[in-house]
């Protein structure tokens, strides 16, 4: 009987206790102090601004990002941006007449690399802009670049330590997304650079022999070298593209598969080629002629190095959950690790050349590494697994998908 009742008791505190909790719950008000909302303000504020200019700054970025300038400037009545030529990108709020007068101001700003303030007693004002009290132009400078262009100011009172600090942090902000926007630039010219270099090295012999194999076919079997030499077309047009910083996996195995079309045709039975591709990686996106230098090494180090001169050749991309791993093996004769991290080689070239030369080890595995890395970050580099008399895999990590990066 007594248990009965404590029994009762304790459902009757929790269920008050629990009334209590609801009670409070649903009238509970999350409170933020005027302080804290002028501080989540200005960081949204900063963030519109950011945007159009990591693009660089330009007529379209100038005039998207001007006026939210304006209004981090609270004291500013007017914004307006220039480019590095003291050309006017953009004007937000009043005062336009002036506009002649700042961009003065701004040229000055440029060639000196200071501010430049223009008070109220050296302004050229009309009726509509009297209350105009003074100008201040503020170059943008960006690391390595110089004056990357100038915010200007209009503002009805003289400009006092607050407008003048809030001007000077403003503009290091836009100097700073300005940056981020060079250093993106850079990269893509050091990507299409590197691209470039990567076409350079796509092996001459390769050329040669390929256009030799096609000719010892034109009279024996006109057909078949007809079929090589479209597929040698279509090799060289694919490689020496000119748009497109990344391409799919399922497009860079179709050019591979015309390399390859091309050695068996030279090679003959010597040469054994194993495809292993999961369906669902093939849209997947990789930096442009990153797979080429991967399986053009495998048989040019791999199978044309052997004494047999017979080898194989095993392409693998597989889905591993969020992330496309592809691999290129080969059974040929494998190198030495220290020798592949010293990039050189003695070796006998391939028969045709005739000589023994000292050549790349990996021609582009590194340059492929650095595409990667810039790419997708430091996990998605090249692995190399090798050994004297062991072939060579060569492997890499790419994410199936990445903002931003599009074939």
């Amino acid at each position: 009987m007594t248990g009965t009742v404590l029994l009762v008791v304790a459902v009757s505190v929790f269920l008050v206790g629990s009334g209590i909790a609801a009670v409070w719950a649903r009238t509970r008000r999350v409170v933020t102090t005027p302080a804290e909302r002028a501080v989540h303000a200005t960081l949204h504020t900063a963030s519109l601004a950011a945007r159009p200019l990591r693009s660089g700054l330009d007529a379209t970025s100038a005039r998207e990002a001007a006026p939210h300038l304006r209004q981090l400037l609270a004291e500013a009545q007017a914004v307006a941006l220039f480019d590095a030529d003291g050309d006017l990108l953009a004007w937000d709020g009043p005062f336009q007449s002036l506009s002649g007068q700042v961009r003065i101001a701004a040229n000055r700003a440029i060639d000196g690399e200071r501010r430049v303030l223009v008070g109220h007693a050296a302004l050229e004002r009309g009726p509509q802009d009297f209350a105009a009290r003074a100008v201040v132009a503020q170059p943008l400078v960006v690391d390595d670049v110089g004056v990357a262009g100038v915010l200007g100011v209009v503002t009805t009172a003289d400009p006092g330590p607050a407008l003048l600090g809030a001007l000077t942090e403003v503009a290091r902000y836009a100097c700073s997304q300005l940056e981020l926007a060079e250093l993106d630039a850079s990269r893509a010219r050091l990507d299409r650079a590197e691209v470039r270099a990567l076409r350079a090295q796509i092996s001459p012999h390769f050329i040669y022999n390929a256009l030799n194999t096609v000719a010892s076919f034109v009279r024996t079997d006109p057909d078949r070298a007809r079929e090589l030499l479209l597929d040698f077309a279509d090799f060289t047009r694919y490689s020496f593209r000119a748009t497109g910083e990344y391409t799919l996996l399922a497009d860079e195995l179709r050019n591979i598969d015309r390399y390859l079309t091309l050695e068996r045709a030279r090679f003959g039975n010597a040469l054994e080629v194993r495809l292993q591709v999961a369906p669902e990686v093939l849209n997947v996106a990789l930096p442009f002629l990153a797979l080429q230098p991967l399986v053009e090494n495998a048989v040019r180090h791999g199978i044309a190095g052997k004494s047999t001169r017979t080898g194989t050749i095993t392409i693998v991309a597989a889905d591993e959950g969020t992330d496309c791993i592809i691999s290129v093996e080969d059974d040929g004769v494998g190198m030495e690790p220290e020798l592949l991290r010293s990039g050189m080689l003695d070796s006998t070239a391939d028969g045709s050349e005739g000589s023994s030369v000292k050549e790349s080890a990996h021609v582009g595995l590194a340059n492929v590494d650095d595409r990667l890395r810039a790419a997708f970050g430091n996990d998605y580099g090249l692995i190399v697994d090798t050994a004297p008399g062991a072939g060579t895999k060569v492997s890499m990590r790419v994410p199936k998908f990445r903002a931003g990066i599009r074939p």
